[in-house]
């Protein structure tokens, strides 16, 4: 942006001259060759030209000291970074370091300053430097060779008919190195997954953490039959199949981590769509203890998980965490005196001590096939990944009734909806009440940000709202929450990591007769909340009121 040298106090001169720490008699002049001087009297014919920022005090950076890699910044992709001439060196709370071509564009520090909420500290770098750093930072995500827009959207439809020539295109540094780089940047932020989304004239990477999406860089279209055909080639996947979904599976290590990621592939209407699940078992805390439950469901559903026959279900929506409560309770009741055995699609986590069965139904090996063979190994207890239709459905209610522990999952809303879910999937409502012990929803809920927490007060008719959906008067409302404001910590969302919020149905008397009698869910789980059930609403207000997560994010949750 060209600077003024108006000398007026209250132009565009004088604010330089403030910011830089010129005096006052001091005016940008600018000499014949273009640079700036201090000492007054600019000819009014005189041409503008560029300011040394030399002259204003900023010292040339080295190439060399440029980083490795580059901090993780959304949102400011490889593309911005070269047309503003400007990428980011180091990222902390409240100040961003950034080496600029022209750090005396107040205009560009100004919307930097915006897209980062955060004070920006300009460094001064030759743009040769810069565009080299933003090339060796991501390789095959930046064409240098100044390839117009329309090109890069172009991809020859040949390659998609040549399998060799995509492998030899998966298989070259840049690509690998592209690949390589965006798996470690998710594994810096915790995100459990990484989408590959394909569309008319880009690719899109996408990472969830917590729960929620967040874009983070955008490829050239060109680049696209390489990346997946790389990441379908690390995952052992056949990329001369574009036409039908598969699945795969990828080991890396980092450090002395061991990352299991599981890879999915699927046909749209601009190329394959492919969604890198990612399984860090280190971070993976694989304990009824750390999973949020409250003291009360807590013990309550340990004394369940104790008992020597029946079944057990958690239920919720996918990506809810159901998965890892039952390897928690697999871990709970494990002992050499019992003999456990798991038939899951896929195995996410391999247990020590427990016989762990993947499903694979291309060969015959279902769940329900796999079910009645297990019923002849003497098993003590029985984990079912996922009942799903309703030949699994009578199997696991018969082996409940035969003197065995049954674990499984179901996809319903809420605890009360299991019960009505397996009646219409054909089991006997006598058998049912006979059998099923108890029905666990769950939810997960992002916990505010321990570094950027804040108290803010309480909103008028706040307490009376939580009074509502806690179905009783707050005894000691409290007179502040708490927040998160934002910060590099949580990547400015206020939140970091999740936590559950549960809903535990027990089977009483009179709901084993609700059941036998057929009666709906709402019967059943008003039944349940006279015995003194929470809802999934009522545990997530706990939590609001303790200052583990807020309001809004429960009600983003249980809605």
């Amino acid at each position: 942006m060209p600077l003024s040298t108006d000398n007026a106090p209250g132009g565009a001169g004088g604010r330089i001259r403030k910011m830089f720490g010129l005096p006052e008699g001091a005016s940008g002049n600018m000499a014949e060759n273009g640079q700036v001087t201090a000492n007054g009297g600019q000819a009014a014919d005189q041409p503008f030209a560029r300011p040394d920022p030399a002259e204003f005090g900023f010292t040339l950076m080295d190439a060399r000291d440029f980083p490795e890699e580059p901090p993780m910044v959304e949102g400011f992709t490889p593309q911005v970074m070269r047309q503003l001439k400007a990428v980011p060196l180091s990222v902390t709370q409240d100040l961003v370091t950034v080496a600029m071509a022209d750090p005396l564009d107040l205009y560009l520090r100004e919307m930097l300053a915006g897209i980062f909420r955060a004070r920006i500290k300009p460094v001064w770098a030759e743009e040769e430097d810069i565009i080299a750093a933003i090339y060796r930072w991501f390789e095959a995500d930046i064409d240098l060779d100044g390839a117009s827009d329309e090109d890069a959207t172009e991809i020859d439809d040949s390659l998609w008919d040549n399998p060799e020539q995509l492998r030899d295109m998966a298989s070259e540094a840049p690509v690998i190195r592209l690949v390589n780089h965006v798996i470690s940047r998710s594994l810096e932020v915790k995100a459990s997954d990484i989408h590959f989304e394909p569309f008319r004239d880009q690719l899109k990477i996408r990472f969830r953490i917590d729960g929620v999406l967040h874009d983070v860089e955008t490829v050239s279209k060109r680049l696209q039959p390489a990346i997946t055909s790389r990441l379908k080639l690390m995952a052992k996947m056949n990329i001369a199949e574009m036409r039908l979904p598969q699945d795969g599976r990828i080991k890396v290590r980092e450090g002395r981590r061991e990352i299991d990621i599981r890879v999915s592939s699927l046909p749209t209407l601009f190329g394959e769509s492919i969604v890198l699940r990612l399984l860090n078992r280190d971070e993976v805390k694989l304990e009824l203890s750390s999973l949020g439950l409250s003291d009360d469901i807590h013990g309550r559903f340990d004394s369940i998980i104790k008992r020597p026959y029946g079944m057990v279900l958690v239920t919720g929506p996918t990506g809810s965490g159901k998965t890892t409560t039952l390897y928690a309770v697999m871990n709970r009741i494990n002992s050499p005196d019992k003999k456990i055995v798991t038939v899951e699609d896929p195995v996410e986590y391999q247990l020590d001590g427990i016989n762990q069965i993947q499903v694979k139904s291309e060969i015959g090996l279902t769940f329900s096939s796999a079910l009645r063979t297990i019923l002849r190994q003497d098993p003590d207890v029985v984990l079912i990944g996922e009942i799903r239709d309703s030949e699994t459905a009578e199997i696991a209610v018969q082996s409940a009734l035969t003197g065995h522990l049954m674990f499984s999952t179901l996809h319903t809303n809420d605890a009360a909806s299991a019960v009505t879910r397996l009646q219409e999937m054909g089991i006997e409502s006598y058998l049912l009440s006979s059998c099923l012990l108890a029905v666990m929803a769950q939810r997960l809920v992002r916990k505010i940000c321990p570094h950027c927490r804040v108290k803010q007060p309480v909103k008028p008719g706040f307490i009376e709202e939580i009074s509502r959906v806690m179905g009783a008067d707050i005894k000691d409302p409290p007179e502040y929450l708490w927040r998160g404001e934002g910060c590099k910590a949580c990547a400015n969302t206020g939140y970091s990591g999740r936590t559950g919020i549960y809903e535990l149905l027990l089977m009483d008397e009179r709901i084993e007769s609700l059941v036998l009698n057929e009666k709906d869910s709402g019967a059943i789980a008003a039944a349940a909340r006279a015995a003194g059930m929470r809802t999934l609403r009522q545990d997530g207000i706990l939590k609001v009121l303790a200052g583990e997560t807020t309001f809004e994010e429960v009600m983003r949750v249980t809605n």
